[in-house]
């Protein structure tokens, strides 16, 4: 929504379309809009949990893991898991801090910035940048998730973009600049949102008609009229419980949550909504939020059955959804592209959500946790969200200046791709550089035939054809990041290879120490930044004719 985006493109750049962060608004609009989709499911808990018996894969092994630890070979797991975080969370802290000491100049020193694999291919947006962090996402990311990611980068930046380079002056003006979506940045971006809609469209479907389809035997099994009859005539069950499904089931249904008092929640947060939200986005009418309520609840339902069945959240697919429909409703005269962002923001924080909140209700389901304790710890754990998400936010947003442009040390890439949905929403393919929809229409049917290989294949090969939700990650951020991934991925498969029992154990977390110690040191550098502490040092790359230029430039 901020002002530096909205310069990237010479579209949808004025007032109305432009809302700069401020931390008031936004905390306010997160309290506003992240308790209502606490309410929306709660009276379907029972449906969803005890009876459809959905497994919410990441909710069950989160239980069966907490379960674990209650066992005294799970116990003593668990201490030697969090000595090993331990330690490579302190040689992740130490190393940012010893990297700090090295950018001076924070967009071109450091060894953020050291040319790996050459200058060349740095220009490329291809190096390894020491990032503890992306090394530690690849080692818990699945290996096609990560050959995915540079199999995206290697296409985008290693093959395509230097070819659209070459038609600069040709299909698009040479004296663009290369952040310009009239111009190299436009394909970048573009081309990226074909494949991330081609993905998102295909498995909204898909899991749209799982869910129709399961619920539809659902139906069948509990109109079902035909009984099983024992010799004596009595009526026999044919679905014996066991002693722990019969124990889960007494405690998850002991502790019950009136349905009033989901639907009463519900209805008096989305009337405080309705008269507030417009108040903070004058462009989104009370009438406009209003028919967002009304269909939230539907929406959440079926990402949160898919959620069940497939453990995948759609919940960006259906912001998207948000930003198209009120984006194009506004209309462009009257701030549609802000309006579809603020209706984008109020979708996802309804459907994402619910989705996790019945996952989480998975969770103490199998661990015997009291569903009316969950839910009250979802509520404060919410609205500590609330507070502590837009304060962290804002230190990263006022520490560092640039954040959000590209090629930046924080570049934000979703911000530009969502706000380019936006415009795109509301102004139509006008804003397009040449030959940038061809392209595009290729890259969506590409997602879609993709995906339908992946699920027609044997799962032997599954493993083997790319994703392209992951490949149209690096079309717009660059490379750097895919081969930091690639790094750690190739740091599992070798672990793997050589202790797989020691690989499964430690390898989180030894990924989550190296995550966490490197995010922690953010802060203390965010606060070096704002007292205007600055590294003492620019560690930077020349090749070698600029570097006989300097010395001769020095020498003289």
């Amino acid at each position: 929504m901020s002002d530096k985006i909205a310069a990237m493109s010479t579209e949808a750049n004025d007032a109305q379309n432009i809302k700069n962060p401020q931390l008031g608004w936004i905390i306010g609009f997160l309290f506003l809009v992240s308790f209502i989709g606490l309410f929306g499911l709660v009276p379907l808990r029972k449906i969803m949990i005890v009876d459809y018996k959905l497994t919410y894969p990441s909710g069950t092994a989160t239980a069966y893991l907490i379960n674990g630890f209650h066992t005294p070979q799970g116990a003593k797991l668990a201490r030697k898991q969090v000595k090993k975080l331990g330690t490579f969370f302190v040689l992740s802290f130490v190393w940012g801090f010893f990297q700090w000491f090295y950018t001076a100049n924070a967009d071109e020193c450091g060894f953020q910035k050291f040319p790996s694999l050459g200058l060349q291919a740095y220009k490329n947006r291809f190096y390894f940048d020491f990032s503890p962090t992306y090394v530690g996402v690849g080692m818990i990311c699945s290996h096609i998730v990560n050959i995915s990611i540079l199999l995206g980068a290697i296409l985008s930046w290693g093959i395509m973009w230097p070819l659209l380079a070459k038609k600069r002056g040709i299909w698009f003006s040479a004296d663009l600049a290369d952040t310009s979506l009239h111009g190299m940045q436009g394909y970048r971006v573009f081309i990226a949102i074909a494949l991330i809609l081609g993905d998102g469209l295909y498995n909204f479907l898909k899991i749209f008609i799982l869910t129709v389809i399961s619920l539809r035997s659902q139906l069948k099994k509990s109109n079902a009229s035909t009984l099983p009859i024992s010799d004596d005539g009595t009526v026999t069950d044919i679905t014996p419980i066991s002693y722990d499904e019969e124990r889960r089931n007494e405690l998850f249904l002991k502790d019950q949550i009136p349905w009033y008092v989901a639907l009463g929640g519900y209805v008096v947060i989305a009337a405080i909504s309705i008269g507030t939200v417009p108040q903070i986005f004058p462009q989104l009418k009370w009438y406009h939020i209003l028919v967002a309520y009304i269909f939230a609840p539907v929406l959440a339902f079926c990402n949160a059955y898919g959620a069940g069945l497939t453990d995948w959240s759609l919940v960006t697919t259906y912001g998207k959804l948000a930003i198209f429909a009120f984006g194009a409703w506004v209309g462009a005269s009257h701030g549609g592209v802000l309006a579809g962002l603020a209706a984008c923001g109020v979708m996802m924080n309804i459907v994402g959500t619910a989705a996790d909140l019945m996952g989480d209700f998975k969770t103490g389901y199998l661990t015997l946790a009291s569903p009316r304790s969950m839910f009250i710890s979802q509520v404060i754990g919410t609205a500590m969200g609330c507070i502590i998400a837009p304060c962290v936010f804002w230190l990263f947003y006022k520490a560092f200046g640039n954040i959000g442009v590209d090629g930046s040390e924080y570049p934000a890439p979703n911000a530009a791709v969502f706000r380019s949905m936006a415009i795109l929403g509301v102004d139509g393919f006008s804003s397009l550089p040449k030959n940038c929809l061809t392209l595009c229409y290729v890259f969506f049917a590409a997602a879609i035939v993709i995906n339908l290989i992946r699920d027609l294949v044997p799962k032997k090969v599954l493993r083997f054809i790319p994703i392209p939700m992951a490949m149209a990650i690096p079309f717009y951020i660059g490379a750097y990041f895919a081969v930091d991934m690639f790094i750690g991925t190739a740091i599992l498969f070798v672990w793997q290879r050589l202790d797989r029992a020691k690989a499964d154990a430690f390898a989180p977390a030894v990924a989550s120490g190296m995550i966490c110690g490197d995010g922690i040191w953010v802060l203390p550098q965010s606060v070096l930044a704002l007292a205007k502490v600055k590294p003492p040092i620019c560690m930077k790359f020349l090749s070698r004719t600029m570097n006989d230029k300097v010395d001769a430039f020095l020498t003289t």
